[in-house]
């Protein structure tokens, strides 16, 4: 991947979910240490480069709170990289992404973030099965369109992370995770007019 990149402007939202399944269980005990000098080790790589930005992944406002993140984003070598991401593949407006990403930044020497925008303008889906609220929820919209012009110094960029249209799963009528779904991508345009 650093080949690919070379010497081209790039911005690196490293390895999603990664850090939090070391926090909330999904990854086994046993892969711990590994999973965190993989991480230190491509920020290292990464940065080594001369026009690349690199964000590690940090949840979203409404998974948990900062407190069970910032060690592990200290683990996995938050200080040599440029800051972190929040709300990447979901849904939580951007005011909550800024409020939730500056009290992270505080405990983690004030580093910067960005924002995935790409779903979030209507904010979180809040009915039906909590544990399926992530999952192509209904009536959700396109947010800010992807810039560096944002509301806070803090916030380096808003950007589409998770490519608008694209499946979470085979849940509400969606196709495999990770395929483009037109009628997904045409409610969320809709919904954002």
């Amino acid at each position: 991947m650093a080949a690919g990149i070379g010497d081209r402007s790039a911005a690196v939202i490293l390895e999603p979910d990664a850090l939090l399944h070391l926090v909330d269980g999904c990854t086994p005990e046993q892969f711990h240490e590994e999973r965190y000098d993989l991480l230190k080790g491509a920020v290292a790589k990464l940065k080594s480069l001369k026009n690349t930005k690199v964000y590690l992944d940090a949840g979203n406002a409404g998974w948990q709170n900062p407190d069970q993140i910032f060690e592990p984003l200290k683990r996995a070598g938050i200080d040599q990289a440029d800051g972190f991401s929040v709300n990447v593949s979901n849904f939580y407006a951007t005011d909550e992404s800024i409020a939730y990403g500056k009290t992270l930044s505080a405990k983690v020497g004030g580093k910067h973030f960005v924002i995935d925008t790409s779903r979030n303008g209507k904010g979180p889906y809040t009915q039906g099965n909590p544990d399926e609220r992530w999952c192509n929820p209904p009536g959700r919209a396109l947010g800010e369109t992807p810039t560096t012009k944002t509301a806070d110094p803090l916030v380096d960029a808003y950007l589409w992370v998770k490519r608008p249209g694209e499946s979470d799963g085979e849940c509400k009528g969606g196709p495999k995770a990770g395929q483009w779904w037109p009628d997904y991508a045409l409610k969320l345009t809709k919904a954002s007019s």
